[in-house]
């Protein structure tokens, strides 16, 4: 297996990078994808520390605007209520919340499956996300 210029394995350094995506560890997977697109010559490598910011933004970004509805909705609630309009969105708060307990689990198993298959040296394919890592990277 292919070592990276620090002395450790590709594989290693790609399953670190998707394993921050379990912790949030955002700081670390952005200052590790950096050093890796600065440093490291190694396209797969590459490739994976890009996917694994890429996946944990778009998480992030999908469970914050889920979140956002029902702090709309509380707003709307509490406007309501100053002309004596009932206004609930319990049942709603709580799909959303089922939504993104649903993310989270999908995210935990996600950045499992994909830091085991780096240690072994290869990737799970994520449409989306390989044709946009493909695009911009050539």
């Amino acid at each position: 297996m292919q070592k990276t210029k620090l002395g450790i394995p590709v594989g290693l350094l790609a399953a670190g990078i998707y394993f921050t995506g379990l912790f949030g560890g955002y700081l670390v997977a952005v200052l590790l994808t950096a050093y890796v697109l600065l440093v490291e010559d190694d396209e797969w490598l590459r490739r994976s520390s890009v996917k694994a910011v890429i996946l944990m933004a778009v998480l992030s970004l999908t469970t914050t605007i889920l979140g956002f509805f029902p702090d709309v909705l509380g707003v709307i609630s509490s406007f309501l209520s100053i002309f004596g309009v009932n206004f609930t969105y319990y049942t709603f708060s709580t799909i959303i919340s089922v939504f993104v307990q649903i993310i989270d689990i999908l995210r935990y198993v996600l950045f499992i499956i994909l830091g085991v298959k780096a240690l072994r040296g290869r990737s799970v394919a994520i449409p989306i996300v390989d044709s946009l890592i493909y695009k911009y990277m050539g």
